[in-house]
C-alpha cells in the first residue's frame, strides 16, 4: 500500500513539474547514478529527493511516469537520454516500459524510432498495435497503418475500438473506399459501430471517398454528435459540390446549440464561396450574408482569420458593399504580411471593383509582382460590370501583350463591356476573336454572345445563336427572355418561357424576374399577376425584391397607381428605393402628383443625395404647371448641391462613337446636324407631326420651348447620322436617359420621312422603329 501510494505521489511530482522536463530528468538520473559517477543537482527539496530515491530504484511505474510526462511535453531529447539510461541499467527488456517508450517516440513525430523498438518486441499488446497504426495514420505513410492493421490480425490480435477510428483515418487520407468498407463490415461484427468514435471516423470516411450519401446515413445513426461529425460531413458535402447541403448541415449545427470551432468557420465560408461559384455570384446565390455572418461568429470567438477565410470573406464584402469592413480586412492583411499573397491580393481587387472603388482596386493591381488569370479577369470584371467599357477592353487588349492567355471567364468580362457600349463593331470584333480562340462551343461565353447581341439591339442574332446552341442552361434561356423583355416583344418572351418549361428546364427566380420585365415592357398585366401568383404556388420560389419592382413596375406603367401603392403596403418584405422609384416614374407617367408627392417622401428618406428623384418629383409639377413647386424642389437640390445627369445619346458611325448633349453645339458638324434637323421639322409637319410642349419642363415662351425639344441629344444623335450615312442605312442611338414623349413620336415621324430603321436604347429598354410606328406600340 505504502509503495502504491508513494507511486502515486511520484506521478504527482511529474504532473506538478511537467514544464520542467530539464529538471525532472537530472532528479530522475541522479538516484541511478552514483555519487562519483554524477555530482548532486541543486534540488528544490529534500523531500523530492527522498521520494525519487525510495520509489525509482527498480520501479517500473516510476520510469512509465517520467516517459508519459516527456511524451505529452514531446520532450524527445530528454526521452532518448532516458532510454540509454534503461539499456545500461539492464531494463530495456521490459514490455511495459517499452510500450511506453513506442509511445513516446509516436507522439514525439519519431515514427522511425518507434517501429525500431515495436519490430523488436517479442510481444505486442493490443494497444502497442493501436499506438504505431496511430501513428501512422496521422503522420503517414498511411499505407503502413494499413499493412500493420492486417499483421495485427494475422498475429491474432482482434482491432477494437481504438484500432478502429485510425485505421479509417488512413483510409480517408488514401481514398480508399473499398478497403474502408471492408473494415466497416469488420466493425459491423465486431459491434463497435455505435461507438462514438467509430461512428465519427466512419462518416468522416465515406465523405472524404465521395460518399455522401452512406457518410450521412452514418450521421443519422449517431446517438451523440461530436464536433468533428459535424466538420466531416459539412467537409464532405463541401468537397463533393453540395454545398446547398453543406450550408443546411451548418444551419442545423447552429440550432442544435452545437458551437463551431475554426475548423467549421473555414468549411462554412468555403461554402458560401462556392455557392456564389455555382450560382455566377455571391449576390445571386444569396450566400454573402450568410459568409458575412458566420465571419462575424469567427471574430466573437476571437479565431484569427487565415489566408482561406480572407479570400473567402473579402468577396461577399464586395457583394454586400460592406466597403468598411473590407478595408479593415485590407489593413489586417498587410499588418499580417498577408499583402503579397496573390489570391489575396485577386480578392481585394475583385472586393474594392463591387463596391465601386476602382482606383483602389486598380492600385492594388498595378502593384502586383505577378499576375495570374485570375488577376486580369477581377480587374477587366471591375471595369466592365462598373460601366468603365473603354478601360475594360483596353485592358484585355494589354492583357495579350503578356503571357497569360484568356479563357471564358476573361471573355465574358469583355462582352459585358461591350454589352454596355453597344457598339456592334465592338461586338463583331470579339465575336470573331471567340471563334478563332474557339470559345464559342463554351455554354457561359455563348449566353453572353446572346446577351450583348441582345443589348446591342440585334435580337435576331442573339436568336440564331440561341438556336444553334447544342447545350443550353437556365442563364441561356434567362438570356432570352431578357433579350425579348428589353425589346419591348413580351409576348415573345412568353412564348419562350412556355417553350422553356416544355423542355423540362426549371426556372429560376431570375427567369422570373425577366419575364416580369418583359411583361413590364409590353403592359401584360394579366400575365404578370397570373406568373407572380406561379412563383410560390407552382415552383417554390419566394419572391424577391427584385420581383415585387417588377410587379410595382407593371401596374404604375398600366396607370394603376393606387393597384401598386396598395401592393408595396402588403409587401412582407421593407420596399427598397427601386421599388419607390418605380411608382414615382408612374406617376410622373401619368402625372398623379398626390402619390407622387407621397412617393417622394419615402425616396427623400431612403435616397436623400440622389438628384433623380429630386428631378422626377420636379418633372411632375412642371407638366401641371405648378411652377412654384418646381422652383422649391430645384431650391432643395442646390441647398444639397445636386446636379440633375444631363441627357446624352451616343450614335457610332465609321468606327467612331460621336456624344451629344441637349443644346450641343461642340461638334466640328453642328451646322449641318441643325440645318437637318430644321429641313425634317418641314417635312414633319407637313406629314402632321406637331411638338409636344408639355416634355419642355422650364416656364418660358412658347418659341423658346419648340426650340429647345429640337435640340434634345437624341435628335441631334438622329440628324448626324442621317448626314454621314447612306440613304437606307440603320441608325442605333443609345441614351442614357429615357426618352421623352416628343423625342419619341418625332422618331417616328422620321423613321417614315426618311425610309430607315433607327433603333434607339435608352435607360430602360430599346424602341425599334420604322415605318412611322415602333415595336413598343406606344407603351413604355
Amino acid at each position: 500500500m505504502l509503495t502504491a501510494l508513494r507511486a502515486s505521489a511520484f506521478g504527482t511530482f511529474c504532473k506538478h513539474y511537467n514544464n520542467n522536463v530539464r529538471y525532472i530528468l537530472g532528479l530522475f538520473l541522479h538516484v541511478h547514478t552514483s555519487a562519483a559517477q554524477k555530482p548532486e543537482p541543486n534540488l528544490d527539496s529534500k523531500f523530492h529527493h527522498n521520494l525519487f530515491a525510495e520509489n525509482c530504484n527498480g520501479n517500473v511505474n516510476s520510469y512509465a511516469s517520467v516517459l508519459q510526462t516527456f511524451a505529452n511535453t514531446k520532450s524527445l531529447s530528454q526521452g532518448k537520454q532516458l532510454h540509454a539510461h534503461l539499456v545500461i541499467n539492464g531494463l530495456y527488456q521490459n514490455i511495459f516500459l517499452c510500450t511506453k517508450f513506442v509511445t513516446m517516440y509516436a507522439i514525439c513525430g519519431n515514427i522511425v524510432d518507434a517501429r525500431q523498438m515495436f519490430d523488436k518486441m517479442p510481444q505486442r499488446s493490443g494497444f502497442l498495435w493501436n499506438t504505431m497504426i496511430r501513428c501512422y495514420a496521422c503522420s503517414g505513410p498511411c499505407e503502413e497503418a494499413l499493412a500493420l492493421y492486417c499483421q495485427m490480425q494475422e498475429a491474432g490480435t482482434q482491432p477494437d475500438k481504438f484500432t478502429f477510428p485510425s485505421v479509417l483515418k488512413a483510409c480517408a487520407s488514401l481514398l480508399a473506399l473499398e478497403k474502408g468498407k471492408e473494415i466497416h463490415c469488420q466493425i459491423t461484427r465486431s459491434g463497435c459501430e455505435l461507438d462514438v468514435f467509430v461512428g465519427n471516423a466512419l462518416v468522416a470516411m465515406y465523405a472524404k471517398c465521395g460518399r455522401t450519401d452512406i457518410a450521412r446515413r452514418m450521421f443519422d445513426r449517431l446517438l451523440e454528435r461530436h464536433i468533428v461529425s459535424w466538420n466531416a460531413m459539412i467537409a464532405g458535402y463541401t468537397q463533393t459540390g453540395n454545398a446547398s447541403d453543406a450550408l443546411a448541415l451548418y444551419k442545423a449545427m447552429l440550432l442544435g446549440e452545437v458551437k463551431p470551432n475554426p475548423v467549421t468557420v473555414l468549411s462554412a465560408l468555403r461554402v458560401c464561396a462556392q455557392l456564389a461559384d455555382l450560382e455566377e455570384g455571391y449576390a445571386q446565390s444569396g450566400c454573402a450574408s450568410e459568409a458575412m455572418a458566420i465571419f462575424h461568429e469567427m471574430k466573437l470567438a476571437n479565431v484569427k482569420p487565415n489566408r482561406a477565410t480572407i479570400v473567402s470573406v473579402l468577396p461577399a464584402c464586395g457583394e454586400l458593399a460592406a466597403l468598411e469592413e473590407g478595408m479593415d480586412l485590407h489593413d489586417y492583411v498587410v499588418r499580417n504580411n498577408l499583402h503579397s499573397d496573390i489570391s489575396v491580393q485577386n480578392s481585394l481587387v475583385t472586393m474594392y471593383s463591387k463596391c465601386g472603388c476602382l482606383e483602389i482596386g486598380r492600385r492594388v493591381f498595378d502593384e502586383m509582382s505577378t499576375r495570374d488569370l485570375v488577376s486580369w479577369n477581377a480587374m477587366i470584371a471591375g471595369f466592365a460590370q462598373n460601366g468603365h467599357a473603354i478601360e475594360a477592353l483596353n485592358l484585355f487588349c494589354q492583357m495579350q501583350l503578356t503571357d497569360v492567355i484568356p479563357n471564358e471567364i476573361t471573355i465574358v468580362g469583355v462582352l459585358q463591356a461591350c454589352s454596355h457600349l453597344a457598339s456592334l463593331r465592338q461586338a463583331r470584333r470579339i465575336h470573331g476573336y471567340i471563334i478563332r480562340s474557339e470559345f464559342d462551343s463554351n455554354v457561359f461565353v455563348s449566353t453572353a454572345l446572346i446577351d450583348m447581341y441582345a443589348k446591342c439591339g440585334r435580337i435576331n442574332i442573339a436568336c440564331q445563336l440561341f438556336e444553334n446552341m447544342s447545350t443550353r442552361g437556365v442563364v441561356t434561356w434567362n438570356a432570352m427572355i431578357a433579350g425579348y423583355g428589353m425589346h419591348g416583344y413580351g409576348e415573345d418572351a412568353l412564348a419562350f418561357f412556355k417553350r422553356m418549361q416544355l423542355t423540362g428546364m426549371k426556372p429560376d427566380h431570375i427567369t422570373f424576374a425577366s419575364v416580369l420585365c418583359a411583361c413590364c415592357h409590353a403592359g401584360l398585366v394579366d400575365d404578370g399577376w397570373r406568373l407572380f401568383e406561379s412563383m410560390n404556388q407552382e415552383y417554390g420560389i419566394i419572391p424577391r425584391l427584385d420581383h415585387y419592382t417588377s410587379m410595382v413596375d407593371l401596374l404604375g406603367r398600366a396607370g394603376q397607381l393606387h393597384e401598386a401603392q396598395d401592393f408595396i403596403k402588403k409587401m412582407p418584405l421593407e420596399p427598397n428605393a427601386r421599388i419607390w422609384g418605380s411608382l414615382l416614374a408612374a406617376c410622373r407617367i401619368h402625372g398623379n402628383i398626390d402619390i407622387g408627392q407621397d412617393v417622394a417622401e419615402h425616396l427623400f428618406n431612403l435616397e436623400p443625395e440622389n438628384a433623380g428623384n429630386y428631378v422626377l418629383l420636379s418633372n411632375i409639377y412642371a407638366a401641371a404647371g405648378r411652377w412654384d413647386d418646381v422652383v422649391k424642389v430645384r431650391t432643395m437640390m442646390k441647398e444639397k448641391r445636386l446636379k440633375k445627369t444631363p441627357g446624352c445619346s451616343f450614335i457610332e458611325v465609321k468606327n467612331t462613337v460621336h456624344a451629344f448633349l441637349v443644346g450641343d453645339r461642340s461638334h466640328p458638324q453642328s451646322e449641318e446636324i441643325y440645318a437637318t434637323l430644321e429641313i425634317l421639322a418641314g417635312k414633319m409637319e407637313e406629314a402632321g407631326y406637331l411638338p409636344n410642349k408639355n416634355f419642355v419642363l422650364h416656364d418660358v415662351q412658347e418659341e423658346v420651348k419648340e426650340d429647345i425639344l429640337q435640340s434634345h441629344s437624341e435628335k441631334l444623335a438622329i440628324a448626324f447620322g442621317l448626314v454621314n450615312t447612306r440613304p437606307g442605312t440603320s441608325l442605333q442611338i443609345t441614351k442614357n436617359l429615357r426618352v421623352c414623349g416628343d423625342c419619341h413620336s418625332f422618331t417616328k415621324f422620321i423613321s417614315k420621312i426618311v425610309s430607315r430603321e433607327i433603333v434607339v436604347r435608352d435607360a430602360n429598354r430599346f424602341h425599334h422603329f420604322k415605318d412611322g410606328s415602333c415595336s413598343c406600340g406606344d407603351y413604355w
